[in-house]
């Protein structure tokens, strides 16, 4: 269940303490760091760049693809440039695959980074499939090499790929775990000052298949070392919730332990399931016939096999939750990080669930009875005193699922970076990464509450 140690990634190390002056933040991220109101915020810089507009996709540079306009500007395969063989670690196959490339421009973010997640939104039909890259520069001006943040495809047909995270990925200063690009010992005020993006568009030779990659972006950030985070006081959102459906992951113990050990470990897609249902968004019958279908909430399995990362064996790869749904029509998402309960409260007024990721004892957090290594859940509403209403996976059935948990102590175990286990040893926390799920055209309020947390 989600209160056992995840054994390959709990939660990634955020960054130790930057200088006393944080660089405000600019551009696309300069309201990210505005003041909830009336919210005492922790330090820290978080920057959000996308590429998903037709004059963002042409302003990088293709080989062999091409960008489409339209509503949705995508960027596709044109001519493939060449062939190349992937030896599949998980099928322990090897197939000849033709391809095509595009670079983004250099991008500095509004400060220096200690991490870097890269995520991205895309239609892969069976056939085809993706590989992000990025290589960054140091703030002492060497270089990374390209690290493979991702090779993604939505399914898993006969003859495809395993979608997977890429382990082993260091040069001593830098490494990538799972989803995460981070600078080894940030306490060196070794900083990533700017980054690239490489996207490979694979496809079977001699077909016209292409993957479509609608959003590419990229969360980089620096948030300080803590284990306690300065509380915020109820806001906008307070005494409002949302109507996001309940499913459990419980009631799916021991059900297709080939995707991490069945329901127990599925707290990410579940909660993703939550929201892409809450949408208007579902897997269609014929998407859910391989399901035994004695089971309950067949939508649940289908989220957990379609975000199974085969590397790092299990459901939890950020990335690739929100690559799933934006598999559904006309849904976009990304990953990135709040800075308060505040921001989480302004984009529940707008219309917008926030998935987040925490890790606690059970003394930390009243009401949940277990504890965990790493979780994720829904935040829904607040209460008129502005406590939160989550939607809790990590509940024995659907009716439990809602839960209101006290505000002090959400807040703190998902945004601190350091933590205490059970055994008195010190242990990573989230810095209050999430997934935000919303419509390709969201209203004025969904997109201004967006724009607030540095989304656009």
């Amino acid at each position: 269940m989600s209160s056992r140690p995840a054994p390959r990634r709990t939660v990634i190390t955020a960054a130790l303490a930057v200088a006393a002056a944080a660089t405000p933040l600019a551009s696309a991220a300069a309201s990210a760091a505005v003041p909830g109101r009336g919210s005492g915020r922790p330090a820290g810089t978080v920057d959000n760049h996308a590429w998903a507009t037709f004059p963002q996709w042409a302003g990088g540079r293709g080989a062999g693809t091409r960008v489409l306009g339209g509503t949705r500007p995508g960027l596709v395969i044109d001519r493939p440039i060449g062939n190349q063989e992937y030896a599949d670690p998980h099928t322990h196959t090897t197939a000849t695959w033709e391809y095509a490339t595009w670079r983004s421009p250099v991008t500095v973010p509004a400060a220096p980074a200690t991490e870097i997640v890269v995520s991205w939104n895309a239609h892969t039909p069976a056939g085809t499939w993706l590989q992000a890259e990025l290589r960054g520069t140091y703030t002492d001006r060497t270089s990374t090499p390209w690290y493979v943040m991702g090779r993604w495809t939505s399914g898993d047909a006969r003859g495809d790929i395993r979608r997977t995270s890429v382990d082993g990925q260091s040069d001593k200063k830098s490494s990538v775990s799972t989803d995460t690009l981070a600078v080894d010992a940030p306490a060196s005020g070794l900083r990533l000052a700017s980054y690239e993006l490489r996207l490979t568009l694979y496809r079977r030779p001699g077909t016209a298949l292409t993957p479509t990659v609608w959003r590419l972006g990229v969360l980089a950030s620096d948030i300080p070392d803590r284990f306690t985070v300065p509380a915020s006081r109820p806001g906008e959102g307070a005494g409002h919730r949302l109507a996001v459906p309940s499913y459990s992951q419980e009631i799916h113990k021991g059900q297709y332990p080939e995707y991490d050990n069945g329901g127990e470990a599925w707290c990410s897609p579940t909660s993703s399931q939550m929201v892409i249902e809450y949408w208007g968004r579902r897997p269609t019958p014929r998407d859910l016939e391989w399901v035994d279908p004695s089971y309950a909430d067949p939508q649940v399995c289908h989220a957990a096999r379609h975000t199974f990362d085969h590397q790092y064996k299990g459901c939890g790869n950020w990335p690739f939750n929100a690559a799933y749904a934006a598999t559904y029509h006309d849904l976009q998402a990304v990953v990135t990080r709040l800075r308060s309960l505040n921001d989480a409260e302004r984009l529940v007024r707008a219309g917008i669930p926030v998935i987040t990721s925490q890790s606690f004892l059970a003394s930390e957090l009243d009401g949940a009875g277990y504890g965990t290594a790493g979780h994720l859940m829904c935040v829904v509403g607040f209460t008129d005193r502005g406590d939160v209403v989550a939607h809790d996976p990590a509940s024995p059935t659907n009716a439990a699922v809602e839960r209101v948990y006290q505000r002090r102590q959400f807040e703190n175990i998902w945004l601190r970076t350091k933590r205490h286990n059970a055994q008195g040893q010190i242990r990573s926390g989230s810095g209050g990464i999430c997934y935000l799920y919303f419509p390709v055209r969201p209203t004025t309020r969904q997109a201004r509450a967006l724009s607030s947390v540095g989304v656009r």
